[in-house]
């Protein structure tokens, strides 16, 4: 079957479309709900049963979802801009009983990543690829030639003395007012020890921000290429669409 439905869950939106696993397009409209205030899980998952029934892909079509947090066997085990009722909750197995079907179910950051590899900046790009979003605060995705490999947490490095989430995301900038320039030096403190710690092949910059690249990525002195993701707010619907189709080997997480 070459369409998947893909389903990416955030702070502040649900949004689903099916996909054309084969060329990376949606094939049908992208939907969009806001997500419940509070983010609980009955509620979340009431959304996403909603979204799938209008949506009405074919029978048997995979279904992959993405949601922000650590998943290992299934299973959230951190909770970013949602309820904490999801830390520890068997995720996968609640959408799956709700969905009456089985899902692939991948963090956020880890799906936008094998979507840029597969379709996207990254694509036929050998090597280590680190792409990072840039927003409420700093997601990641390592793709090794084309492999995923899950629950990377770079926003959570220490660098000078802090979370490098708290230093240099996207809302750390707005909230603070800073200039592009006073920015980029945050994020060159971050990419830099990111580089000298993983030795990339690639950086790819994503999140809502990214649109701004050329205000802030001329300004970082790296030896490792960084390009803005180019797939955008489609990113995470494309890449668990793909990995519930079987692009990827199905990680352990």
């Amino acid at each position: 079957m070459s369409t998947a439905v893909g389903i990416d869950i955030g702070g502040t939106g649900i949004k689903a479309a099916i996909v054309d696993v084969v060329t990376g397009e949606l094939v049908s409209e992208r939907m969009k709900v806001a997500t419940p205030p509070g983010g609980a899980p009955e509620a979340i998952v009431r959304e996403v049963v909603s979204l799938l029934e209008q949506l009405g892909p074919e029978p048997g079509a995979p279904v992959g979802v993405c949601f922000p947090a650590i998943v290992l066997r299934g299973r959230t085990m951190s909770a970013a801009n949602v309820s904490t009722q999801w830390i520890g909750l068997q995720a996968e197995e609640l959408f799956e009983k709700a969905l009456g079907r089985e899902i692939h179910f991948v963090n956020d950051a880890d799906a936008a990543g094998f979507a840029e590899a597969k379709y996207g900046a990254a694509k036929g790009k050998p090597g280590l690829i680190i792409l990072t979003t840039l927003g409420t605060g700093i997601g990641s995705a390592f793709i090794y030639n084309g492999v995923l490999i899950p629950n990377s947490e770079l926003g959570h490095l220490e660098v000078d003395g802090r979370d490098a989430e708290r230093r240099a995301s996207n809302a750390v900038r707005e909230r603070s007012r800073l200039s592009w320039k006073r920015w980029a030096a945050r994020l060159q403190r971050f990419y830099s020890h990111v580089e000298f710690l993983f030795s990339p092949d690639l950086f790819i910059v994503g999140g809502g921000v990214s649109k701004h690249h050329h205000e802030f990525l001329p300004l970082l002195k790296l030896r490792t290429p960084i390009v803005p993701a180019e797939l955008r707010n489609n990113a995470g619907i494309l890449g668990a669409a793909a990995l519930a189709a079987g692009f990827g080997p199905r990680p352990s997480s």
